[in-house]
């Protein structure tokens, strides 16, 4: 009787610890990234094809694709507001090009799946 508890507890552990936990470390399945401060969040990020949405609330930033299978549209510059991307499967790198290359290391990468 013992064993049969212990095969069930351990069965249990065995499929939680293989379940996706979106709030995990090395992004979140987030649709929305944000861009505030010298920094995207999250980043990196592992999401499912289709639209992503980069949100605004602090200074002036931009998005700027690095590389990918797609090359959607950069944001432009915008310190408040919105842009939203579709993204096909593959992995994005972008950066912010006012503060991405002067050492601030403001970039970011999307995993699309």
């Amino acid at each position: 009787m013992h064993l049969k508890r212990l095969a069930v507890v351990l069965g249990a552990v065995a499929v939680a610890s293989c379940s996706s936990d979106p709030s995990g470390p090395g992004g979140g399945r987030s649709t929305t990234i944000t861009v505030n401060n010298n920094f995207f969040n999250p980043t990196p990020d592992t999401v499912s094809a289709g639209t992503i949405t980069f949100s605004w609330s602090s200074s002036t930033h931009n998005v700027t694709w690095d590389s990918g299978p797609t090359t959607p549209a950069n944001s432009g510059d915008k310190s408040s507001g919105t842009h939203a991307v579709a993204l096909t499967a593959g992995t994005y790198q972008y950066h912010c090009s006012l503060h991405g290359l002067a050492g601030s290391g403001m970039h970011g990468t999307i995993v699309v799946q």
